[in-house]
């Protein structure tokens, strides 16, 4: 079975933008829908966005025109680009399976949006 490990997550200032990289090993990616997913502080796990294996991506209201996904199925990675950040937005992100996280969770990435 393989492995998904994220990265990109930092510390911004709100309004600020951040690039996080999702990356698999394995034949567990480029035939799946794959999604972003994120956990606050004391929140439940919630679905951000979720990309096709063509590409075509959905959002969830709550980032909806302020993020936008990407996907090289060569390359078994997936990128979430995270413009004007708010606080809200402070999680750690991680990517799986979409709609159902089937994979073992990756460490995630942590993503800190404070003045």
């Amino acid at each position: 079975q393989g492995q998904l490990v994220e990265s990109g997550g930092g510390r911004v200032q709100p309004g600020g933008s951040l690039r996080l990289t999702c990356a698999a090993t394995g034949n567990i990616f480029s035939e799946y829908i794959m999604g972003w997913y994120r956990q606050a502080p004391g929140k439940q796990r919630e679905l951000v966005a979720s990309v096709t294996p063509r590409g075509i991506a959905n959002f969830a209201a709550f980032v909806r025109g302020r993020f936008t996904s990407s996907r090289v199925n060569a390359e078994n990675t997936m990128s979430l680009q995270m413009n004007n950040l708010g606080i809200s937005d402070t999680a750690t992100y991680y990517c799986n399976r979409s709609p159902v996280p089937t994979l073992p969770w990756g460490p995630g990435t942590q993503v800190i949006v404070s003045s």
